[in-house]
């Protein structure tokens, strides 16, 4: 059976579905005539779905002012690591903890204009030293021995020259942003090119599309706002966003279009449960990474993920059920028009 033929005889059930017609049976009454909690959000899910479509246009909007700000006061739209931007990644073993704080303090009083961060490792579950990343020139050796000398000076254990510089150069970090991001633009032409073929119709695979490309806009918009330094390993877990932002649309529009039983909405329920269970162990499993994880970079893509998994529950279950809504009904009443004429 062919999609143009699916879809007209799916049309049919979508006054049933906004309400205009018998109620769905999902958002019937109980014995005593009066609605339960649920029952009563499944019935202003459906019927003020329009009304809905408001909030994720108003998070598209306000991430895409976010992100204009931060490029019009920092000339990027992110806030770049010292992997992206180039600088030192000094690693001190130590034996003892020492306060992070008053050493950052006294690194940013020295070293104002520069963007500098320390943190804690560990080996074995235990605290075993510090890395230091600035963005200073690690091949003057004059403004390095003044950085590390800083560093000394508020660390009670004799050092010397235990520790290990890792040099990265802007150029690099420039590099691997171009190359990133080209592979970042390919990957998303190519979603949405399979996304046009499978479905075949304009407005169900803008709202595949649109739902991918909010998802990754509000996500970077988060991460400025929590002021999260993003490394390689977090360009790549924003090209991970786009497998993981399209899976449950892709559920949702083939559900909604391809399927024949039950009303529009029986089906976008369906979709749900199992949409939602998909996000939720998705959640679950990242939110475990991200707590027990020792890896800055791998915490870095855990808590860029989740912030997506996140913003997709929004744009797939209220953005992309309004659009696909809307376009039904139009096509239903462009195929009573035409029956009437």
């Amino acid at each position: 059976m062919g999609m143009d033929k699916v879809n007209d005889d799916i049309v049919i059930d979508v006054p049933e579905a906004s309400g205009q017609g018998n109620e769905p049976v999902s958002a019937s009454n109980d014995r005593s005539g009066s609605k339960s909690f649920k029952r009563k959000l499944i019935d202003f899910y459906d019927k003020k779905y329009k009304l809905l479509l408001i909030i994720p246009i108003i998070l598209l909007v306000l991430s895409l002012l976010q992100i204009g700000y931060q490029y019009s006061t920092t000339g990027d739209i992110m806030i770049k690591g010292v992997s992206l931007k180039g600088g030192v990644s000094i690693r001190i073993p130590l034996q003892e903890q020492v306060n992070l704080k008053q050493i950052e303090d006294a690194l940013k009083e020295q070293f104002p204009k520069n963007d500098i961060a320390i943190r804690s490792f560990e080996k074995s579950g235990e605290f075993a030293g510090i890395t230091i990343d600035a963005d200073i020139d690690g091949t003057n050796n004059e403004l390095f021995e003044s950085f590390i000398g800083v560093v000394k000076k508020n660390i009670t254990e004799d050092i010397g020259d235990n520790y290990v510089v890792n040099i990265i150069g802007s150029s690099f970090g420039a590099s691997f942003l171009r190359e990133a991001f080209i592979i970042f633009i390919i990957s998303f032409l190519c979603m949405a090119i399979v996304v046009f073929i499978y479905f075949r119709k304009f407005a169900p695979s803008i709202a595949v599309i649109l739902a991918a490309f909010s998802d990754i806009v509000g996500t970077l918009a988060v991460a400025n706002l929590l002021g999260v330094k993003l490394s390689s390993g977090g360009i790549a877990a924003f090209i991970m966003l786009i497998g993981y932002s399209v899976d449950t649309d892709i559920l949702l529009s083939t559900r909604v279009l391809m399927r024949k039983e039950g009303t529009v909405m029986d089906r976008i329920l369906s979709s749900i449960e199992t949409g939602m269970m998909m996000t939720l162990t998705a959640l679950v499993a990242v939110i475990i990474a991200l707590i027990f994880s020792q890896s800055e970079a791998l915490s870095q893509i855990m808590l860029i993920v989740m912030i997506g998994l996140l913003f997709d529950i929004v744009n797939t279950w209220i953005q992309n059920v309004g659009i696909l809504r809307l376009y039904l009904e139009r096509k239903q009443r462009r195929k009573t028009d035409e029956s009437e004429a």
